[in-house]
């Protein structure tokens, strides 16, 4: 059980407790750039994994992953890059290396990703591999559960074609059947004849409950998400191999790391007792209310005290108010005017669950 509360712990301190400004895959195809721009502070992380198992007798598996990685600076900005291993938008055409290092930075000028209407940004990019200065023109139109997506790519130099420019268009739709549940599909070539497909990809995308990560499973003839990679199909010889794979998304802000410069934060005491005498205390340790149910008297009051490196909530389920966020090393007091049975839970993880009871 340690080994399973450490585990979860460690995902928490990397989901945190509030929402981030941060993708989600509710709101793109697997092969879109989408106008997604971090908030300021918030580093996104987006782990992309496609491969292709060969036919027997050998099964041999062929992997294909993307990592893109990407920090928020405020007012729409954000700098990132993208590698992609054995990406074969260039081995198609005899380009002496398979692994694509992509710098890129983006501009939102007109929007933001889920928002209704439209969204607009703008994507510099350079192509380490081709050596090339790419660009994209993203533009999303966000109407209720619907989200349509078009992008126009620029290439000055064709991974694997010296010289040769190239200009690609793309789009795809995204159709929210929950809060927690999208389909989405996309459709992306180049403008000239090359040597290679249209990239297209089906996605089943999901959100996390109670976390800001989003996940994806998909199927797709692209193996890399640059844009020169999202812009054409399986190469080298046009084959119609189909790719399967899965992309998550990990946003980090760096103020929930600020404890490992800090050290230990300073208590802090919310609530009010108004005098009422602590009845009970409750510790909130590796994710769990330890004592989940306790029993006071009417009038006197409980104490929650966070010993998690991660924030927390005291939300009651009924119309009882309940805390803010409460910080690491942070405590809360509640008083209990009235006879009753009170179960809580925690916002940012709705696992964490409590009573009590009030006589």
């Amino acid at each position: 059980m340690k080994h399973v509360s450490l585990a979860v712990l460690v995902v928490a301190i990397a989901s945190g407790a509030a929402p981030l400004q941060a993708q989600s895959l509710l709101y793109r195809g697997p092969n879109m750039g989408g106008t997604w721009v971090p908030g300021a502070g918030v580093v996104q992380f987006n782990f992309l994994h496609r491969f292709y198992v060969f036919p027997g007798p050998s099964h041999f598996v062929d992997n294909h992953p993307t990592f893109t990685l990407a920090a928020g600076f405020g007012n729409g900005i954000t700098v990132g890059g993208r590698f992609a291993t054995k990406s074969t938008a260039g081995t198609g055409a005899g380009a002496q290396s398979s692994n694509e290092t992509e710098v890129f930075a983006r501009w939102g000028a007109v929007g933001g990703e889920g928002q209704e209407g439209f969204s607009v940004a703008v994507t510099p990019a350079y192509n380490l591999l081709a050596k090339s200065i790419d660009g994209e023109l993203g533009v999303d139109w966000t109407r209720g559960p619907v989200t349509l997506q078009g992008a126009a790519r620029g290439i000055s130099r064709e991974l694997g074609t010296p010289g040769k420019r190239q200009m690609a268009l793309a789009g795809g739709v995204v159709a929210r059947v929950t809060q927690y549940i999208a389909l989405s599909a996309d459709l992306g070539s180049f403008v000239a004849p090359v040597d290679g497909r249209a990239a297209w990809s089906l996605a089943l995308n999901l959100l996390i409950p109670g976390s800001p990560h989003t996940f994806s499973l998909q199927a797709t003839n692209a193996t890399s998400a640059t844009i020169q990679g999202a812009s054409v199909g399986y190469a080298p010889t046009g084959s119609n191999r189909i790719l399967y794979g899965f992309e998550f998304t990990i946003p980090l802000h760096l103020k929930r790391f600020a404890p490992w410069f800090h050290g230990s934060p300073k208590p802090v005491a919310l609530g009010a007792p108004a005098g009422a005498p602590v009845a009970a205390e409750i510790r909130m340790t590796a994710l769990k209310f330890q004592g989940e149910t306790v029993t006071i008297s009417t009038g006197q009051a409980v104490r929650w005290i966070n010993g998690d490196p991660v924030e927390h909530t005291v939300a009651f389920e009924g119309t009882e108010p309940g805390s803010p966020l409460i910080p690491p090393n942070g405590s809360y007091v509640h008083r209990f005017d009235k006879p009753g049975t009170y179960p809580y839970h925690c916002t940012p993880h709705p696992f964490m669950k409590g009573v009590v009871i009030v006589k």
